[in-house]
């Protein structure tokens, strides 16, 4: 690897003045002012309302589901079933877009999620006595079709960054920082949203409008002409190779990739985690419908944080960053065991989205910076799928942990997934610092 060129601001013998607080917020907002600029500015819009969808599609089906077959344990399982087609099938739509380019991969998969999403309500409404099985393979079938505009706008900005000439390296940063707090807002107004259709109009109209979102937004990002910079991946995203690395360094990056996504699996598992064992503790206080409300806070804290990314120092390097956000993460789920009311947890839950927003930015600028520029789709794709797949786990694990001891037994599975997260960041700075050699 070849020595980065040293700047006027890395010379010893230029004495560097010392940014305020104030300096900081200031230089924050003139970098995210810069985004619509690369972009186009109703793209900004696009890609929060593109990936709303996903964000509706597993608590919708839970709750028509639950709705047509009184069931909470048929309805788990195609909850579930959304989770781990989506898993399984969101690599696949990166290795299909860093083939194709992301606009065919984008209005392909639109089609097919309309149609398996229209397949889910059918299986669900065509009869008085629906099939589980059909719904079960349904609902999979909505989780693997879903376009994942997440994964793929965070490969777009990262290529119009590095297209720009003058991009400083930090904006790469805040463009994951923006995508970090959309993901965010988005997995709390989805729910949200859902929750307010189904309760005051119609159990089934969450999904249709899942649907309708998919078929006229999807559409709309895989053709806005930001789309140039990706399609055909032809272009190398800022800070990447444009080409697999050989030898030692390949391997390195390799194995850096595998880490960023086992981390994500731990992260999703957090969040499962924490969302079951939430669901115990306030049913605790026979309050079980606050469980929604009290995940919400650890969202809003992340959201804000993920946002904040911009104005940290860039001395606070990425695998520093990493273990700084684990432990606080594990001292935060530390926390959750001690005798807390409705009213304390709050805090705790805000403290922890002060670690998560800027611990998912970090990985995610990590996976962007060692991935190959041929293969930036399927790995934004994988670790996003990291996450769906340990939310799944974290929901199963401690699902059975607090239905036999509580919610005590349950918030330690998501502080198992923190403290892993810790041990994992440990091992990419390890690695960070062999590649930076």
């Amino acid at each position: 690897m070849t020595a980065p060129s040293r700047t006027s601001e890395d010379r010893p013998s230029v004495a560097a003045s010392p940014v305020s607080a104030w300096e900081r917020i200031v230089g924050m907002f003139r970098q995210y002012a810069q985004l619509p600029r690369l972009s186009g500015g109703w793209y900004i819009f696009l890609t929060m309302l593109a990936r709303l969808p996903l964000a509706m599609l597993t608590i919708g089906t839970m709750s028509l589901v639950t709705a047509v077959t009184h069931s909470y344990a048929s309805a788990g399982l195609a909850a579930g079933a959304v989770g781990i087609g989506s898993a399984v099938g969101a690599p696949l739509v990166g290795m299909l877009a860093d083939r194709l380019g992301q606009r065919p991969v984008l209005l392909g998969y639109a089609a097919a999620n309309v149609i398996s999403l229209g397949l889910l309500l059918g299986a669900c409404l065509a009869s008085q006595e629906p099939s589980v099985p059909w719904i079960v393979a349904a609902a999979f079938a909505g989780g693997f079709t879903s376009p994942q505009v997440g994964p793929l706008s965070r490969v777009r900005w990262l290529a119009l960054i590095g297209r720009k000439r003058g991009s400083r390296a930090g904006m790469n940063d805040v463009a994951m920082s923006f995508e970090g707090t959309t993901d965010e807002l988005t997995f709390v107004l989805g729910p949200a949203l859902v929750g307010v259709l189904a309760a005051f109009l119609a159990p089934w109209l969450p999904l249709a409008l899942a649907a309708l979102l998919t078929l006229v937004l999807v559409p709309l990002f895989a053709v806005h002409p930001s789309v140039a910079a990706v399609q055909g991946s032809r272009n190398a995203p800022s800070g990447t190779t444009t080409a697999d690395t050989p030898g030692g360094a390949g391997r390195l990056r390799l194995a850096m990739i595998v880490v960023a996504v086992l981390a994500m699996v731990c992260m999703g598992t957090f969040f499962g985690g924490t969302q079951a064992a939430l669901s115990a503790f306030a049913g605790e206080f026979a309050n079980p419908e606050l469980a929604g409300l009290l995940y919400s806070a650890m969202g809003l804290s992340s959201a804000v944080m993920a946002l904040s990314i911009a104005a940290w120092p860039e001395r606070f390097r990425h695998g520093a960053r990493w273990v700084f956000c684990a432990l606080l993460l594990t001292v935060g789920s530390a926390l959750l065991l001690l005798p807390l009311n409705l009213g304390g947890i709050i805090p705790v839950l805000l403290l922890l989205g002060v670690a998560v927003g800027p611990l998912m930015v970090t990985v995610f600028a990590i996976g962007a910076q060692v991935a190959p520029a041929a293969r930036m789709s399927t790995v934004m794709t994988a670790l996003s799928s990291g996450i769906v797949a340990g939310t799944a786990l974290g929901y199963a694990v401690a699902g059975a942990a607090a239905q036999a001891g509580g919610s005590h037994p349950a918030f330690l599975v998501s502080g198992s997934a923190a403290l892993l997260l810790m041990l994992f960041g440990l091992v990419a700075g390890r690695i960070l610092k062999a590649l930076s050699r």
